[in-house]
């Protein structure tokens, strides 16, 4: 029986819900075991002038305290570039910085400790929006470009005209699990390093620069994580950094674990996006030209800005043909922490934008904004199914996952009855919207796009599995399982998943871009393959046969194709292998194939396939207060031929959700002074269940087996983080709703806020002549 495709449940599900999973910091601590806490900077922008430790010194418990001189190798943890000082020595870069770390005997010991140090400041003016640092051409890259016919031409040569502007706000990434790290050293020049990261490669290599070894002295395992949605991508090196120097220095263990304000004011978020654009189009409502100026608010450090960037830029285009398209980007420097990686990875800021336009163009005209999307779908062969970068979508099935959304959720009825009920309800209005998701898959960087896995086998029968993707709870494990137990044909309670570590697995990618399952799949397949090749003569033999070719292995058991009615035990051919001294271990290995990037031209095809999905948004907003509540959610999405339904669905319902968190109520806050004020859960607000629709129905698309990809699945952790978008476009149609206005500037997030002053707009532009908007939420 194949183990792929099946529901299976999480392989962490029962350890999950009764509390016995293990954590990096859930460990049984090593004895002696150091804690560290964090100095912060008050300000934003500022000279370091002096830096006093001695009174910590004096604080019982308190160790020593970390400062720039104790970096034993490079004082940096940058990714791309090395621009990200970890402790700084001359400048604070921005709110809430760590300027020095106080070691401790206790949690306690080092926040007391901390609190003696005294660092004196010579405040700065700083940056604090994008469009302070466009004011003051503070960047951090030159403008990239990528583009396709002559916009600006085609934009002089057009039936009508819109142009306008819309800014994105970030999203914390409020991961359960905070970050965290231990460092062990073993007395020999040595670092066992646990840590709550996505990429432990990129860990060591990190933790090995600052501590000025190589990078075979460090070890980096990573147990699981408690949420990372892209936070613990790059994020995670600083932290570890920062334990291991104190190891180093100490020679003792060292845990960091920080707590939920720190987590949220040190570390980086989704990129808040401004979004400027120009659009031509004809009286039908088909876009001919697009220019657009995407700037993103990089923070301090690059970071991994510039591939954020990058797909923002390649996925400006959404689900549309565009005949002529310029797309410029810029990363904004500015004096908040430097944010990174995220879920979808810039592609929702650049949908977002082209989102924005649709709406627009749709009630310039008159027109319902679900006929404008589908009448510029990519669509054909050729010139009007290929992407602005060059790449031709072969696997083009927008209108599949289109036309069957339309029809699970009765789409067309509904319309006529929310039209009704509007008509009767003064304070209350529902809007109904559909919205397309074309999603690319792979790493940006093409060599990110490679995966391995180490298999091992013993002499009882039972199987260590091992690859280089990190569980996360996103349901990796468990598919990596499937895919073993399905290629080796035996059950799945043979094998016990190992924690990704960097002895078993080397030179790994970053558990990111939805390819944890496509790349390491395959390796774990190949590792499989390799096994299977070694034991099929083995089992030939005790089969009394010529061919081991003609083998098969399912089951627990091994057979010929054409008698199987003659089997042997997989154990049995397992113990022989070894009397043999065959090898019962094997490596795996994968690399993604035919794709590539010109970063000089723009052109390529970077992507392996696009995953593709639609969802039908029904929201009831409450004209006095701004609120919203999401009635009914229809979903069709391509996952390829599932791999595991259950995990996909609830990938896809947890992506959704955490969607529509971004673009209705996640709104990060910062002062005049540059302090975040949304540091906890009771000023940042997440969906809840009270947010979540009675009627929440996810359709897999059938008949959808991708080619060339592991059993025929397609990734699913980023892509349905996009459907969400369906949700902020209900609100604007209700917002429409309360009178009748050309357009319904809405902000992202659509706070209820946000909500009332579109409202208060709508009903004045009904009213008056050509009322503006409210500058704070104006997109034009």
């Amino acid at each position: 029986m194949n183990a792929v495709g099946k529901p299976s449940k999480h392989e962490s599900a029962v350890h999950h819900v009764s509390g016995k999973a293990v954590y990096t910091d859930d460990q049984r601590q090593p004895v002696g075991m150091l804690s560290v806490y964090p100095v912060v900077a008050p300000y934003a922008h500022a000279w370091i002038t002096g830096i006093d430790i001695s009174a910590a010194a004096a604080v019982e418990g308190v160790v020593t305290v970390l400062t720039a001189a104790d970096v034993p190798g490079k004082n940096d943890t940058g990714v791309i570039v090395q621009d990200e000082v970890l402790f700084p020595t001359e400048t604070v870069s921005y709110y809430g910085q760590a300027i020095v770390w106080v070691v401790g005997e206790t949690d306690e010991a080092a926040r007391l400790g901390a609190a003696k140090v005294i660092v004196t400041y010579e405040a700065l003016e700083p940056l604090l929006s994008i469009k302070a640092a466009i004011a003051a051409e503070s960047f951090h890259n030159q403008a990239q470009v990528v583009c396709q016919g002559d916009a600006i031409a085609a934009l002089a040569e057009v039936d009508r005209c819109l142009e306008g502007e819309i800014e994105m706000n970030g999203q914390d990434h409020f991961y359960l699990e905070t970050q965290a790290s231990w460092v062990i050293p073993d007395g020999e020049g040595h670092y066992q390093v646990y840590a709550s990261t996505q990429h432990p490669a990129e860990t060591q290599v990190i933790v090995a620069r600052v501590l000025g070894v190589t990078s075979n002295q460090v070890t980096v395992t990573c147990l699981r994580m408690g949420g990372g949605f892209g936070g613990k991508e790059s994020q995670a090196n600083p932290y570890a950094s920062v334990a291991a120097i104190a190891a180093k220095k100490t020679g003792r263990p060292v845990r960091v674990k920080l707590k939920r304000s720190h987590d949220m004011t040190l570390t980086g978020k989704r990129h808040g996006f401004l979004g400027q654009y120009k659009v031509g189009f004809t009286s039908e409502g088909k876009i001919t030209a697009l220019d657009v100026a995407l700037y993103a608010d990089g923070g301090w450090s690059l970071d991994l800005s510039p591939p954020v960037l990058l797909r923002a830029m390649l996925h400006v285009d959404n689900a549309y043909y565009i005949p002529h398209i310029t797309v410029t980007g810029r990363i904004a420097k500015t004096n908040k922490v430097s944010n990174t990686a995220f879920r979808g990875f810039g592609g929702p800021q650049g949908m977002i934008v082209t989102e924005e336009v649709i709406d627009r163009l749709a009630r310039a005209l008159n027109l319902p904004p679900d006929v404008v999307r589908e009448r510029n779908f990519y669509h054909g062969a050729g010139e009007t199914n290929t992407t602005h970068y060059g790449q031709e979508i072969y696997d083009n099935r927008l209108d599949r996952v289109w036309q069957e959304a339309k029809t699970n959720a009765n789409f067309g009825a509904r319309q006529a009855a929310i039209a009704d009920f509007n008509r009767t309800h003064p304070y209350n209005k529902r809007g109904l919207a559909i919205t397309p998701v074309k999603f690319g898959i792979s790493f940006n960087k093409t060599h990110y796009n490679q995966a391995g896995a180490l298999l091992l086998i013993y002499t009882d029968g039972s199987i260590q599995l091992n690859h280089g993707g990190t569980e996360m709870g996103q349901g990796l494990h468990t598919k990596m399982l499937q895919v073993a137990a399905n290629a080796l044909g035996v059950g799945m309670n043979r094998f016990r998943m190992m924690p990704t570590s960097t002895d078993k697995v080397p030179n790994t990618s970053a558990t990111a871009a939805s390819s944890g399952s496509d790349l390491n799949g395959q390796a774990v397949k190949d590792a499989c393959e390799t096994i299977k090749a070694r034991l099929s003569p083995v089992a030939a033999r005790m089969l009394n046969l010529d061919a081991a070719e003609d083998l098969v292995f399912e089951d627990d058991w091994i057979f010929c194709k054409t008698y199987p009615k003659t089997r042997i035990p997989f154990l049995d051919v397992v113990r022989q292998a070894y009397d043999d001294r065959i090898s019962l271990s094997a490596t795996g290995y994968y690399r993604t194939p035919h794709i590539y990037w010109d970063e000089a031209t723009g052109k390529g095809r970077p992507f392996y396939y696009f995953a593709y999905g639609a969802a039908v948004s029904e929201v009831e907003v409450d004209g006095f207060t701004g609120t919203f509540k999401l009635r009914q959610v229809d979903v069709v999405h391509d996952v390829g031929e599932s791999l595991n339904p259950l995990v996909d669905r609830g990938q896809i319902e947890g992506a959704f959700v955490q969607g529509m968190g971004w673009l209705t109520m996640e709104e990060l806050v910062w002062d005049d002074q540059g302090r975040l004020r949304t540091d906890a859960p009771s000023t940042y607000k997440i969906p809840t269940i009270c947010e979540i629709p009675e009627h929440f129905s996810v359709h897999l698309l059938t008949r959808a087996a991708q080619d060339g990809v592991i059993y025929g699945s397609k990734a699913v952790g980023e892509p349905p983080f996009m459907l969400a978008m369906s949700v902020r476009e209900a609100i604007r149609e209700a917002v429409a709703a309360f009178g009748n206005a050309s357009a319904v500037f809405l902000a992202a997030p659509a706070t209820p806020e946000a909500t009332l002053w579109a409202i208060e707009q709508v009903r004045s532009s009904s009213t008056q002549p050509a009322a503006a908007p409210n500058p704070q939420l104006s997109t034009i």
